[in-house]
């Protein structure tokens, strides 16, 4: 199989975690604590994987200061992006509460919910191209990652989505097609950085890494403790492990 082809199914795998989500989320209605509780897990998974990941390699790769600029620009460039959204309405598109608003309550936030889970979902995504393009193959530790916690992710906003009173077909449109744009964005991660220097692969790879701790904070976190109660922290350390392990594992 070619890779630019491996790297499109692998990151189409990836994105339709968010249509599994998606689907629990609208045929059964979940208390909000277990959502709360995934979530909280989801985001474990990924801390652990943008820093053993992406920028333990990252540094490896390409050097330390490639890897600092690169990290901060991906999180400037997220926050800045999303104050944006924020304001047309997608501040809370991973809430799976009453705070989503409808489509009545602000015009455009439907617009803006679906741009804002996208801005979410790409630099995952171009992670997992990227690896393709480095190493010939997938990283079996940050696939699972963006599995793991793409699936909380469809699940929260799509029961915001459902609460908000936004129709199945806008509901699994967002999601259906970001988990076909997801694999489109590792494509372009492998397309773009093939025989690039290291430098700028570790680059490129902090900057997802920046942007994906920026977007755990902004979006996931919160969601996480919508709902407190006393083994949110512990869920949140047992994904972390889940993915160190995996990591390890898969090294």
């Amino acid at each position: 199989m070619p890779l630019w082809l491996t790297a499109l199914i692998w990151g189409t795998f990836g994105g339709a975690a968010l249509v599994v989500g998606c689907t629990v989320a609208w045929k059964w209605t979940i208390p909000p604590k277990i959502i709360s509780s995934i979530m909280a897990f989801g985001a474990g998974v990924l801390i652990s994987a943008l820093s053993f990941d992406l920028m333990d390699e990252a540094v490896t790769v390409g050097g330390l200061l490639p890897s600092m600029t690169g990290f901060l620009a991906g999180a400037v460039a997220y926050v800045g992006a999303n104050a944006l959204l924020t304001r047309a309405g997608a501040r809370h598109r991973k809430r799976s509460g009453g705070r989503q608003p409808s489509e009545q309550q602000q015009t455009g936030s439907g617009t803006a919910i679906a741009v804002g889970a996208l801005l979410d979902g790409v630099p995952e995504s171009v992670v997992l191209g990227v690896g393709i393009a480095t190493v010939g193959t997938v990283n079996p530790a940050m696939l699972a990652a963006v599995f793991i916690s793409n699936f909380p992710e469809g699940l929260s906003s799509a029961a915001g989505m459902k609460r908000a009173g936004r129709s199945a077909a806008y509901v699994f449109g967002v999601w259906g097609g970001i988990a076909v744009l997801s694999g489109v964005s590792a494509l372009i991660g492998y397309v773009a950085l093939q025989g690039a220097p290291d430098s700028l692969v570790a680059g490129i790879t902090a900057v997802a890494a920046g942007a994906i701790l920026a977007m755990i904070a902004d979006t996931m976190i919160p969601e996480a403790f919508e709902e407190h109660h006393l083994l949110t922290g512990l869920v949140t350390a047992v994904g972390f492990l889940t993915a160190f392990i995996i990591s390890h594992l898969g090294g």
